[in-house]
């Protein structure tokens, strides 16, 4: 094709006919300028494609990631109010001087609870790529608000038990328990006198309210989730 124009352009020389000549260089010009133009267009609209593949596929992925938090978080939320009914049980019952072996099963329950670690990679992934790969703004914005503020949240409530039950719990478990069971059972040396102190009473209470606190920001990383994934499935259809 070089050759062909090259070979107009010399007959157009050699029979002087110059003016000829011209308009077919500005043509030939024209006709460059245009070839380029559609292969930028077609490179742009390649570049756009990959990238709208990649897109799908990572917002894929986060769904998953977010659908195994929502499940991590449910189990820890049902726990979290299994342990403030059976704490309230608790309460009623000591408070009639029963001291039986459903106290003990109630108990182990009471003070154990779920370990959360939010599966984060895909978004980790797509932070390094460039959170904008996520051409809807509001599912961007939702997407960090969950991952960099409600998790921090989440984190900090369920941290607080854990470090409750380390430095309360645990001596305690220690000095007046003959035995403990994770979330099974937990069998004071002498329940009656153990529950008659007033300051088991005051500590179980305070205990039931930590954790009944960090409540809401389990449910409220819950409708996050729920909150994301029906803009996704809406973003991905559109």
């Amino acid at each position: 094709m070089i050759k062909f124009f090259r070979k107009i352009r010399q007959n157009l020389l050699m029979e002087n006919k110059t003016g000829k000549y011209f308009k077919y260089a500005i043509g030939e010009i024209i006709l460059v300028v245009i070839g380029i133009l559609i292969a930028l267009q077609i490179n742009n609209w390649n570049d756009s494609r990959k990238n709208k593949i990649y897109e799908q596929e990572i917002i894929s992925l986060i769904n998953q990631n977010l659908k195994n938090d929502s499940i991590a978080l449910s189990t820890e939320l049902l726990k979290s109010k299994e342990s403030t009914k059976l704490t309230n049980q608790l309460l009623e019952q000591v408070n009639k001087g029963i001291y039986n072996d459903s106290i003990n099963l109630w108990l182990g329950k009471i003070i154990s609870f779920e370990m959360f670690k939010s599966q984060s990679s895909a978004f980790e992934i797509l932070k390094s790529k460039g959170i904008d790969v996520i051409s809807n703004k509001e599912l961007q914005l939702e997407l960090i608000s969950y991952y960099d503020e409600t998790l921090y949240s989440v984190y900090e409530a369920l941290e607080d038990v854990e470090e409750s039950f380390k430095n309360d719990w645990v001596p305690i478990l220690k000095e007046d328990f003959s035995d403990f069971k994770w979330r099974q059972y937990a069998i004071p040396v002498n329940s009656k006198a153990f529950f008659e102190k007033q300051a088991t009473i005051s500590f179980i209470k305070l205990y039931k309210e930590n954790r009944a606190s960090g409540e809401r920001y389990l449910e409220t990383a819950l409708e996050k989730i729920s909150k994301i994934r029906k803009l996704s499935k809406k973003h991905i259809n559109d």
